[in-house]
């Protein structure tokens, strides 16, 4: 229940050149700064700097993301925004509407586990890079090796703390240290190919072919690597709504791309004219006058890519808990302008405390690498798998067609969940593990709210019934002045408020509005069509409220609307009352639906909720809390 008004960024509102600044700035950080690790654990993992090795994996690396990032994302998954909207839960709400009913559940369930694996590719972006920039102090002096990790530690802790702010302030400056990122990394790359043109040749595909027909078991290991220069590219769809699909196509094609190109074959060139480069190929490659400033450029480089990942977990928070996949959580608006700008405390707290255990825990760059990837990989392969059910049941595509372009790009992206396997014993257990847990929270929340409604239905009365029995008779309530609204019910149900008041207080308000609200598929509801009210008698209305998921409720804002309906009643904050049931779930463990131990952990999330007047806007001294109890 809130404004429809779309995030100022949209295309509409900015020319192109400000949304492709800010792009460059917000959506490639993370695989922006890719190249500090990537090429290196790539030679590791082969075994060392030959150059077959050499030749065959930059250009697997090339190709990898020409088809994945340039392809995929860009040329084909961008195509499915949601009202402009993009993003694993965005596909995941344009998919389940179109798909067969049968399968809904099962989409559901598939989107579910994408964000959650989202969230662990969040905990790492922000370790990884920082970490990976930092360990460039060692090339200027090797004792500084042991200062790595406090460095990173407080680095992280100052980006998180600053989080509450918002990126507002900071924002402007995003795009312009990116593109001196980016032009660096290009001027890096033609530095040392110039040096080694030999390198060009790799550019052939056939190079990549013959690694792979050569050696097949080191060339599925190395896979594993080679994904690290794809981690990110889902950002490119995730952030469509902020810039619009023109602008990010833009940044991509004519900086981002050529720049990570050059960059990787500029690093290959070094390796292959210098092999002991292979443990810092990034870094060596710049001349020794250059070395503190790069370090210094890729510190700046890397804190925007977190600051651009913890955003994003924001935002998919947000999308999470307006869906029903998680309880409602604290949402700060940081901005007055631009309303996809939020602050969750928790997630911040809860992100910066796994950032902190993964340094502290993998300590390098070089271990933490064996985490990177799984979480990431299994994103992308649920993205394709939903892309099927836009292209077959919205797009209307032939099958034939759907399957030329579906099947490639699954088995690409299964290639590399599977290469992603073998770290699980090296790291890549700690974003399964966190994303199960998450998984296990959110598909508990919204079984737990459907077992929740479904109670409330069989046991509470129909509020229809119960205005005409109450209002109707001899034994009427005594109405007092003033509005009562009931946020939260579920509709044509008494809500449990409703009842805790006539039972304590034995009144009823002169006015007495029902707010049943219903989350749709879409990112926003216009205005005009965001509340229908109906007059059920008696000074009483229900008020039947759609909002979308990327919109937070917002009760005052629907009254304002709803008066437009009730031509005897006006909005006066003042003489509004707002009541709220505080109801206690209670585990029984006789759900049919959830076994006892999710009967519990429902009812402990139900609990640690956030308060309904904070979620829904009220007014403080406004608000009456009712408590009752609820068994499940």
């Amino acid at each position: 229940m809130s404004s429809s008004t779309h995030p100022a960024g949209s295309s509409e509102e900015k020319a192109v050149p400000g949304l492709v600044l800010g792009a460059i700035g917000v959506v490639f950080g993370d695989i922006g700064t890719s190249p500090l690790y990537t090429l290196r654990e790539c030679l590791k993992a082969a075994g060392g700097a030959t150059p077959s090795n050499v030749f065959g994996i930059v250009s697997l690396i090339l190709w990898s993301i020409i088809v994945v990032v340039t392809l995929k994302y860009v040329s084909f998954v961008m195509r499915a925004d949601n009202d402009r909207e993009g993003g694993i839960l965005a596909l995941t709400a344009l998919a389940s509407g179109v798909a067969p009913k049968r399968l809904r559940h099962l989409l559901l369930t598939l989107g579910v586990f994408g964000a959650a694996m989202f969230y662990g590719d969040s905990m790492i972006t922000p370790a990884i890079s920082v970490i990976s920039a930092v360990e460039g102090v060692t090339l200027v002096d090797a004792k500084l090796t042991e200062w790595i990790v406090p460095i990173s530690l407080v680095i992280l802790t100052g980006l998180f703390k600053l989080q509450k702010r918002g990126t507002g302030a900071v924002g402007s400056l995003f795009g312009p240290v990116m593109i001196v990122w980016f032009l660096t990394l290009a001027a890096l790359g033609i530095l040392h190919i110039l040096t080694h043109r030999s390198i060009i040749e790799a550019v052939s595909p056939l190079y990549a072919i013959a690694f792979v027909t050569h050696a097949p078991g080191t060339a599925f290991v190395v896979l594993g690597s080679v994904f690290l220069a794809l981690t990110g590219g889902e950002a490119l769809y995730a952030d469509m709504g902020h810039f619009g699909k023109m602008p990010i196509r833009l940044a991509w094609l004519l900086l981002v791309l050529p720049s990570l190109v050059l960059n990787y074959f500029g690093q290959a060139a070094l390796v292959l004219e210098r092999p002991s480069a292979i443990d810092q190929p990034f870094f060596q490659s710049a001349p020794s006058w250059g070395l503190v400033p790069l370090v210094i450029l890729a510190t700046a480089a890397t804190i925007i890519a977190s600051q651009a990942v913890i955003s994003g977990a924001f935002s998919m928070t947000k999308q999470a808990v307006q869906l029903g996949f998680l309880p409602r959580i604290p949402v700060v608006h940081t901005s007055t302008h631009e309303i996809g700008q939020v602050y969750v405390p928790f997630i911040n707290v809860t992100l910066y405390a796994a950032v902190v255990f993964l340094v502290l825990f993998f300590r390098s760059s070089d271990n933490l690498a064996a985490a990177y990837g799984i979480a990431v990989a299994s994103t992308m392969l649920l993205t394709t798998l939903l892309m099927y059910f836009i292209t077959h049941s919205l797009w209307k595509w032939h099958p034939l067609a759907t399957a030329a372009v579906i099947g490639p790009l699954a088995l690409v992206d299964a290639i590399f969940v599977s290469s992603n396997v073998s770290k699980v014993l090296e790291g890549g257990w700690f974003p399964l593990l966190a994303g199960g847990v998450l998984f296990t929270i959110m598909t508990t929340w919204h079984k737990g709210r459907e077992t929740l409604v479904n109670t409330m239905k069989a046991d509470n009365l129909v509020l229809v019934d119960l205005i005409r029995s109450l209002c109707g008779g001899e034994h009427t309530p005594p109405r007092v002045p003033g509005t009562a609204v009931f946020p939260g019910g579920v509709e044509d149900v008494a809500p449990s408020a409703f009842l805790h008041n006539l039972k304590h207080n034995g009144v009823m308000h002169r006015t007495n509005i029902f707010l049943a609200g219903k989350t749709e598929n879409v990112p926003h509801i216009p205005d005009e069509e965001k509340v229908v009210v109906t007059d059920i008698g008696h000074g009483c209305y229900m008020a039947k409220v759609r909002h979308g998921f990327m919109e937070i409720p917002n009760v005052p804002n629907i009254l304002t609307l709803a008066q437009q309906q009730m031509p005897d009643w006006t909005y006066e904050p003042a003489e509004c009352s707002f009541f709220l049931a505080r109801d206690t779930v209670v585990a029984t463990g006789e759900s049919r639906s959830m076994p006892l131990w999710r009967e519990k952990l429902f009812a402990f999330l139900a609990r640690n909720g956030a308060q309904a007047a904070e979620y829904y806007s009220l007014p403080a001294n406004r608000v009456v809390e009712m408590g009752g109890q609820i068994n499940i």
